[in-house]
């Protein structure tokens, strides 16, 4: 039995190669002669001697494929010859005539794509280069070439290859999707190099930015050169004087700078995996045609696709295709074609729609503007703008609702056109209020005498007297009243709405947090918690002292509305509170990597975390500083304040109780009768009781920074030799020379000056992080 069954398997090895299907051997070339081929999927041709390109077919779908360029080991592809006409998988073939033309054939021997070359010489090859550029050119000569890859990029650019005013970078569609996108970067006929989205029916340059002139950005017109390159030290540089260095700038990883799916430009460097060293410094929703027409973009650090945004269709709108927003939304009312006076106007708040204006009329009140609107029947909404160097509110009335921006840095509201059925949701014209006193009046019985006839025309003008100031007071208890208890729902309503906040109840912080069981935190305010939500979200929940709150209920909300709308990647999200009796509460994100002073004491970060988190730091506190509506100094910039999430990006903490101020109230007009910070960390004006300025955090900064790259706490560094050469300075010793953390030492020493007038901004600083 034994020797039958060794027999039958013996056979069935033997015969497996006759029934298993034959496949096209696939085969390595490092050159592709005349009258040689490349067949789909297999052959492939790499650079030599490196190897680290390899050319050939890459699958971008089910049985389809593009001839294409990518880094061998990290799979990025770097170039594509027909990334809009995929070829099948089967009897495809890329051909070095003897001609001399290069000619991709789809099955079917179908010309897909071709170079258009003819050879001048007798012998011709293809080649890789190590620069990842396909070459096609003289086989005896390798100066001579007739054709190359790096003269027609698709989305990337490598070290080296450079942007002519004859090519351009063209994104993807999206992350898996190869296809042509819809950005463009090109140098413009004024010679300035500028982004461009360029959709089915709409396009428009949005960086720089277009409301501003070449020289307010930076930018040079007086040159006709029109080259930008990205040199192998991670140093870009173009003819219209833009330019920067990469964060991990210097000889080492291989780089690619990419105009990624959503119209971001990006520079990868590759260290076991493919991390961004510079990004395009352009807010998420400045970039055009990011969520298509009559929607809004907010800024949102838990986006889904990571991307800092998110998109929402405006009420009365539908989303075209869910699984894409740059196609917009459509609305869910008959709008075309449409002209009908009794429309109404919805008002929504700090929003803005850039472009694509009807035209511009200044000086207008609100009901002018909306006649204006109605009088223009493809008018879709307006803007209404104050103008506060002249006064007087614009009208802005517009055709097309495009680039759609919801943000707290835009202090005027937008207006949008509704037909008169959804006139429930109109804000701008309120019902008449309607007064009913429950004393109701009643009719006397005149009975007219002539003995008494003085007497009951006094009682009657007495008693009118009397009912008429019982209707005035009536009606004032019924105002203040309603007025009162409207603006406190309006308010809390604000804040749930406009803000994404939760209004939790004690009891359910309470459960969360199992009776604030688990400390994770303590600081002077409060003391934090961890807890986990009613949907299963891990929170850190702060209980802060009586003594922090500093006010009532009203001064509470007033704070925390403020919170709610400062919405930045380095600053940590603030979910929802509570303010229910004497209980203050606030309900964090919780980031599991926890503090700053947590990974310094364990030794944790290497030079490259430390700079990335010293540049999301300054960019957390430059958007406190900068671009809120008000000006927020945190007050307490220190490393137990700053949060690290799972990939070690920073989240600057406990700043929404510190101060704030409506960007019109002067310095000099701060009250800060008490003293703020940490000792070691605190700026010498606080010591001193000089002006208190947003330099205080830029000293706070400077010392954070500090203590990060030296390992050395605030007390251990001797700030006398701050105002010396640095390179002398007792502060750097032990950092290895290396351009980056020498710059971030740099910059900390410059921040943590003795004197505000010598500190950077924070603005400023994140700057000289980027480019340097």
């Amino acid at each position: 039995m034994a020797v039958k069954l060794t027999k039958l398997i013996v056979l069935l090895v033997t015969s497996i190669p006759i029934f298993l299907p034959l496949s096209s051997p696939s085969t390595t070339y490092t050159t592709l002669n005349q009258g040689s081929s490349l067949s789909s999927p297999g052959d492939v041709l790499v650079s030599s001697p490196s190897r680290v390109f390899t050319a050939g077919f890459y699958p971008v779908g089910d049985n389809a494929y593009c001839l294409s360029i990518w880094f061998t080991r990290a799979r990025a592809v770097v170039w594509m010859a027909n990334r809009d006409h995929p070829v099948n998988g089967k009897a495809t073939k890329l051909s070095l005539l003897h001609s001399g033309n290069l000619v991709l054939q789809d099955a079917g021997l179908l010309p897909v794509w071709t170079s258009n070359t003819a050879a001048s010489t007798a012998a011709v090859a293809l080649r890789l280069l190590d620069s990842g550029d396909l070459v096609l050119g003289s086989k005896e000569n390798s100066s001579h070439v007739i054709w190359r890859s790096f003269d027609s990029p698709t989305n990337t650019l490598l070290p080296g290859q450079p942007l002519t005013v004859n090519t351009k970078l063209t994104s993807s569609t999206s992350p898996t999707n190869h296809s042509s996108g819809f950005y463009k970067l090109y140098f413009d006929n004024d010679n300035v190099l500028r982004l461009l989205f360029s959709g089915s029916d709409l396009s428009s340059v949005f960086w720089p930015a277009p409301w501003k002139a070449s020289w307010e950005s930076g930018r040079s017109t007086y040159n006709n050169s029109k080259t930008a390159v990205l040199d192998r030290r991670g140093g870009f540089s173009s003819s219209d004087d833009f330019k920067f260095k990469t964060s991990d700038f210097g000889a080492g990883p291989r780089r690619r700078m990419t105009l990624d799916a959503d119209g971001v430009l990006r520079v990868y460097s590759w260290r076991r995996k493919w991390e961004v060293t510079w990004q395009l410094p352009v807010p998420p929703c400045s970039v055009n045609g990011v969520c298509g027409v009559n929607s809004l973009c907010t800024y949102s650090t838990y986006s889904s696709a990571g991307l800092g945004r998110s998109c929402a269709c405006l009420p009365w709108h539908r989303a075209k295709n869910v699984g894409d927003w740059s196609e917009g939304c459509v609305p869910d009312f008959d709008r075309i074609p449409r002209c009908d006076s009794a429309d109404v106007f919805l008002r929504i708040s700090h929003t803005e729609f850039y472009g694509y204006d009807i035209g511009f009329d200044q000086n207008k009140t609100l009901e002018e503007c909306e006649s204006i609107c109605l009088s223009y029947c493809d008018c879709r909404g307006f803007q209404y703008k104050f103008d506060w160097g002249a006064g007087v509110y614009n009208c802005f009335p517009k055709t097309l609702l495009f680039n759609g921006l919801q943000s707290t840095g835009f202090d005027s509201p937008f207006y949008l056109r509704l037909p008169p059925s959804s006139s429930s949701w109109s804000e701008t014209k309120p019902l008449p209020l309607q007064l009913q006193c429950n004393n109701s009046v009643v009719e006397l019985e005149r009975v007219y005498t002539r003995e008494n006839k003085y007497g009951l025309l006094r009682s009657l003008a007495w008693s009118a007297g009397v009912l008429g100031a019982v209707e005035v007071v009536c009606v004032l208890v019924f105002l203040y009243k309603t007025r009162a208890c409207g603006e406190k729902l309006r308010d809390q309503s604000f804040i749930q709405v406009a803000t994404g906040f939760t209004r939790f109840t004690y009891d359910d912080l309470k459960r969360a947090s199992r009776s604030f069981s688990e400390e994770i935190g303590r600081g002077g305010s409060g003391v934090v918690y961890k807890g986990v939500l009613a949907d299963d979200r891990v929170a850190a929940i702060k209980r802060l002292n009586e003594a922090s709150q500093g006010g009532g209920e009203e001064e509470f909300l007033a704070e925390i509305s403020l919170i709610g709308r400062l919405n930045h990647a380095n600053l940590i999200q603030c979910w929802g509170y509570c303010a229910q009796g004497r209980h203050r509460l606030l309900v964090y994100e919780y980031l599991r990597n926890g503090s700053l002073a947590e990974n310094l004491a364990s030794n944790k970060l290497d030079r490259a975390k430390q700079f990335e988190i010293a540049l999301g730091t300054a960019k957390g506190l430059a958007y406190l500083h900068d671009e809120c509506l008000e000006w927020v100094l945190h007050c307490d910039v220190k490393p137990h304040n700053i949060l690290l999430d799972d990939n070690y990006k920073p989240k600057v903490a406990d700043f929404g109780l510190s101060k704030q101020l409506k960007r019109s109230d002067r310095v000099e007009n701060l009250d800060m009768s008490l003293i703020r910070g940490t000792r070691g960390y605190m700026a010498p004006e606080w010591v001193y009781n000089l002006p208190i300025t947003a330099k205080v955090d830029v000293y706070s900064y400077g010392v954070v920074v500090l203590e990060m790259v030296t390992g050395k706490s605030p007390k251990e560094i001797d700030f006398d030799l701050v105002d010396e050469d640095t390179s002398s300075s007792s502060v750097s010793d032990g950092i290895e020379e290396c351009d980056g953390l020498k710059n971030l030492v740099r910059v900390a020493l410059q921040c943590a000056q003795e004197k505000s007038d010598a500190r950077p901004s924070m603005r400023e600083v994140v700057h000289m992080l980027l480019t340097h």
